[in-house]
């Protein structure tokens, strides 16, 4: 996993909010796929930094996050 900061391509990425969030605007993340890797941010802050997660670690974290 690896924090970057937005540049032009973080920007052009198609960004998913988490089905979880509330309507209201509440606390959530949002997910973009770039390719090899699963980039993440805090929908609140989209300017700011994110994260970067290789695509196999991310198949494997949703894996487990569904079976709880």
């Amino acid at each position: 996993m690896k924090a970057s900061s937005p540049d032009s391509a973080a920007g052009e990425l198609r960004w998913f909010k988490s089905s979880y969030s509330a309507g209201d605007g509440g606390d959530c993340v949002e997910v973009a796929d770039a390719g090899a890797v699963v980039l993440v941010r805090d929908s609140k802050w989209p300017e700011e930094a994110f994260l970067s997660v290789g695509s196999g670690q991310w198949a494997a974290f949703v894996g487990m996050t569904a079976r709880g």
